[in-house]
């Protein structure tokens, strides 16, 4: 296992990289402004899981792929970017609608769309595994067991979704949810023109600011 103050900065780091304000903030806010704190907790737990299995094939060795073969990131980028233009339409569609009564229990379809845009923004996003590459890089040895490597990864797992479930939490039982409710329309479009100006510059500085290598091999 790793010593103590080694996993105090790493929890540390993580902490800061998961409370940054940015598209999984946004994500969370937007599910639990539509289907309470229930939805916007649901998406925050699946966006756990996409950070996880990021951050375990980091420790794997598979963030090592993007640095080798390029095109691999470039794909996910690209394909990243797609899906939070869809966001960005769905967004934009929802602001036209008139918005729905606050559900006790949230229908199904809305914690199935909660879970899938939660895990899908975090696991499109290869910058997730770069970022990790990165900071792991600092606390992993050729000689570390493998209890200390899960402990790593489940860190960053656990860190992740505690914190955006406790935004969900708070939100959703926030005074301030009836405003956010009243002015969805501006909420959604203010959400949908977030995306596409992050959908753009993933692919700016994807095809031309940074531009990988185009070799796989």
């Amino acid at each position: 296992m790793l010593p103590l103050h080694d996993w105090l900065l790493l929890a540390s780091i993580c902490a800061l990289g998961a409370m940054t304000p940015g598209i999984s903030l946004a994500v969370i806010t937007r599910h639990t402004l539509h289907g309470g704190a229930r939805a916007g907790a649901i998406a925050g737990l699946t966006h756990a899981l996409g950070v996880g299995i990021w951050a375990a094939a980091t420790v794997a060795g598979m963030a090592v792929l993007f640095k080798r073969y390029p095109g691999l990131e470039l794909a996910f980028s690209l394909l990243g970017a797609l899906f939070l233009l869809w966001m960005a339409w769905k967004s934009w569609q929802a602001s036209r609608q008139a918005q729905a009564p606050a559900h006790t229990s949230p229908p199904p379809n809305v914690l199935h769309g909660a879970a899938w845009d939660g895990f899908a923004v975090a696991f499109l996003n290869p910058k997730v595994a770069l970022f990790f590459l990165a900071l792991f890089s600092q606390f992993l040895s050729s000689e570390m067991g493998q209890p200390a490597r899960i402990q790593i990864a489940l860190t960053a797992m656990i860190i992740d979704g505690g914190w955006y479930v406790l935004v969900a939490l708070l939100l959703g039982r926030s005074r301030f949810l009836p405003w956010l409710r009243e002015h969805h329309h501006w909420v959604e479009r203010g959400t949908a023109v977030l995306l596409v100006v992050i959908a753009c510059s993933v692919v700016t500085q994807t095809l031309w600011l940074d531009p990988p290598a185009l070799t796989w091999g």
